[in-house]
């Protein structure tokens, strides 16, 4: 199996390459800025894997449907403009599409929706998460989809999300969900959901420390979509078989 890597010389691009080669896959063709993807490079893979940024995904994404080749797309920070593309694309061609591609991650979104439709709105919901000073967008797309998922289990929509506190803001409002985003050091990656009741607290917690996880999960996402998978969007929990 043959791999197109677009990013490659970010932390994630380098990573997935090494996790391509531990699993025995052959890279076709490694792309970052300044060195473009061509639509023989895209004609060449099996699939492609995109850990760049925002801007060049439907770009790929576009390619790909022209070239009927599957995508796994580990980017975050999509304008709603990038997302439509990308949507476009995937009505000719499968496309993973995560925040993120842990295992562990993926069964921490299962466990939250579980608790945010057994625990009733007497817990309040708070969600925290770290990551490193590079990281660019802020909440991370794992946070935002962590959002989704207890949003979508109690029945509200954005309109609640309490992004941050500062100065004199009142007494929490039982539906609010709180999100807050920290930065700093080398974290690779950190996130909480926090059920606050009276008298009793849940927390669902997963630590990244290497981003080899990530990166394994791409590949295994990558070696699931090439199985002959309709087009469309599909998240890890279609990889895994979570839903």
């Amino acid at each position: 199996m043959k791999i197109l890597i677009n990013g490659s010389k970010g932390r994630m691009g380098q990573a997935v390459a090494a996790a391509a080669k531990l699993a025995g896959l052959e890279i076709s063709a490694e792309c970052d800025i300044g060195e473009t993807f061509t639509e023989a490079d895209v004609a060449a893979c099996d699939c492609a894997v995109d850990f760049s940024f925002h801007e060049a995904s439907p770009e790929l994404a576009e390619a790909c449907a022209r070239a009927g080749k599957p995508l796994v797309i580990g980017t975050t920070g999509h304008t709603a403009a990038e997302r439509a593309r990308i949507e476009a694309a995937a009505e000719k061609i499968p496309i993973v599409w995560a925040g993120n591609y842990s295992v562990g991650v993926n069964v921490l979104n299962w466990l939250v929706g579980k608790a945010a439709r057994l625990l009733d709105p007497s817990f309040e919901i708070e969600i925290v998460e770290m990551h490193h000073r590079h990281k660019k967008d802020a909440p991370s797309g794992t946070a935002e989809k962590l959002l989704a998922i207890v949003e979508s289990a109690r029945g509200c929509d954005k309109s609640v999300e309490k992004h941050g506190r500062a100065g004199i803001v009142g007494e929490r409002c039982r539906e609010e969900i709180g999100v807050h985003a920290l930065r700093g050091g080398s974290v690779v990656g950190d996130h909480a959901v926090i059920f606050a009741g009276e008298g009793e607290r849940v927390e669902l917690i997963h630590r990244a420390e290497s981003r080899a996880i990530f990166a394994n999960g791409a590949i295994r996402a990558a070696q699931w979509v090439c199985g002959g998978k309709a087009p469309g969007i599909y998240g890890m929990e279609a990889v895994l078989g979570l839903e």
